[in-house]
């Protein structure tokens, strides 16, 4: 990337890079707010979105310009070159560009995660990687050969996934790339490379100037665009804070800066495999969301999540700073905060009965497994009738096996299923005291077969026609709901 020189960096300098990205970024929200209001609106779907009225989600787009004008002042005005960031600046829009067109129209997260290695790909091929891993208790250091890459294309597509995995409540993840942008900023600062400073700063900036419209109640989101710009700077920046290739430090203060999105995501791993759903599977099950389930306000919860992300993001530091001498202590001191977390976010109810809740878990992906079997077996039904009515005593067939109805009885409640084209469909399911989370789960899987109903004949089965036809043989699975 060719030969540099750094140079001191005044803190006026300091002072103008992070104002100035605040106020860039304070008035792109502005715009977008005023000016917005016809694309990239998050509806509330009364389940995981509860918010009253549709928000933009389109925040990443502001941080993006604020960042990017501060990078090329820094470049072209501040001296500091730029050359050697060509690369990262180019990757991080490419991999803002996925997330923002998600937010405009989702692509899905197959689409998504082939532009996360893509772009991840792209880096590595223009240099930037992890080579050597530098030994942090004292001298000597370890080449990785071909390791390289697949090190590098984890380390640049898992943090990405980790803060968009973390934006599920207002501030939160913009608040986290606050504090770790402040932290890879000191870690410029301490590493003597005012480059690295100034762009963190400039990150930082721009994300406390969208967090004025984004704390609780949040008048625009970040989006997969902002949160993605967000973990592939962090990610991406963090490999120019040490001599190329050897970036252990750096890496270790992001990942403990990272303890708590990390413990949420590796949480959300094993509840979905344990559960038999996908790990893309969005829930509302996160750290945040037991928090408020505890009778923390959101703003308390938010406050309490900050604390822990700061008091990390100083724990990594000191690590870095007295050369990976406490890492021992501190890592066994994690373990035991990630168990004791657990325990009282609810994840383990009791250790005691620990076997007894894997058990009862376990019975519930048996319930869904069979949910899903009748789910597809309607799904194909809608090929095999020749028209709606037929289908209809089918439909209601299935349901019965589900213990559902398509009208209202006694000790059942209602729960709107969202379609396509602004409509819906009312499914009525049993008060049996199983949690609404996983009720939602059991009832998505109608959703594809009742889609196709609308494609086929632009209507959706009704009790009526379905009293019209006599009760069909039993669907091909014997099994009890």
């Amino acid at each position: 990337m060719g030969p540099w020189a750094p140079r001191q960096v005044s803190w006026l300098e300091m002072a103008c890079y992070f104002s100035g990205a605040l106020l860039v970024a304070v008035f792109g929200t502005l715009w977008i707010l005023r000016r917005g209001g016809q694309i990239g609106l998050d509806e509330p779907d009364t389940r995981r979105k509860l918010h009253e009225k549709p928000i933009p989600r389109l925040g990443g787009a502001p941080i993006f310009l604020a960042v990017g004008l501060a990078s090329l002042v820094a470049g072209y005005i501040g001296g500091l070159g730029w050359t050697r960031w060509l690369p990262v600046a180019v990757c991080n829009a490419l991999i803002f560009s996925v997330g923002f067109v998600d937010d405009l129209k989702p692509l899905g997260a197959k689409v998504k995660l082939v532009g996360q290695i893509g772009t991840a790909l792209i880096l590595y091929s223009l240099g930037v990687s992890i080579d050597i891993l530098s030994n942090p208790f004292g001298e000597g250091a370890l080449s990785l050969g071909w390791w390289s890459l697949p090190l590098t294309l984890i380390w640049l597509v898992s943090i990405p996934n980790i803060v968009n995995l973390i934006d599920g409540m207002d501030g939160l993840a913009g608040g986290f790339g606050l504090f770790l942008s402040l932290t890879l900023a000191f870690l410029g600062y301490y590493s003597r490379q005012p480059d690295v400073l100034v762009v963190s700063l400039a990150m930082a900036g721009a994300l406390a100037g969208f967090l004025i419209f984004n704390l609780p109640p949040a008048k625009i989101f970040l989006g997969d665009g902002g949160a993605y710009l967000i973990g592939f700077f962090i990610a991406s920046v963090s490999l120019f804070t040490s001599n190329k290739g050897s970036i252990i430090g750096a890496l270790l203060v992001v990942i403990i800066a990272l303890g708590v999105p990390i413990l949420d995501t590796l949480f959300a791993i094993i509840r979905r495999a344990i559960r038999g759903v996908s790990i893309f599977n969005a829930d509302a099950e996160h750290i945040h969301h037991r928090l408020i389930l505890l009778g923390y306000s959101k703003g308390g919860a938010l406050a309490a999540m900050y604390c822990v992300c700061l008091a990390l993001s100083l724990v990594g530091l000191s690590i870095l700073m007295i050369k990976g001498s406490a890492l021992p202590v501190a890592g066994a001191i994690l373990f035991l905060l990630a168990l004791g977390a657990a325990r009282y976010l609810g994840y383990i109810r009791s250790w005691s009965n620990f076997r007894s809740q894997i058990n009862e878990t376990m019975e519930r992906r048996r319930q869904r497994e069979f949910f899903r079997a009748y789910g597809r077996v309607l799904d194909f039904e809608v090929e095999r009738c020749m028209d709606l009515e037929s289908f209809a005593t089918m439909f209601q067939h299935g349901l019965e096996r589900m213990d559902l109805s398509m009208h209202e009885k006694a000790g059942c409640r209602p729960e709107v299923l969202a379609l396509g084209g602004g409509r819906s469909f009312t499914i009525y399911r049993p008060q049996d005291g199983t949690d609404l989370g996983e009720w939602h789960l059991r009832l998505d899987v109608l959703l594809p077969a009742l889609e196709r109903c609308l494609e086929k004949w632009n209507a959706l089965p009704s009790t009526a026609g379905a009293a019209t036809k006599a009760t069909p043989p039993h669907l091909p699975l014997s099994t009890t709901a």
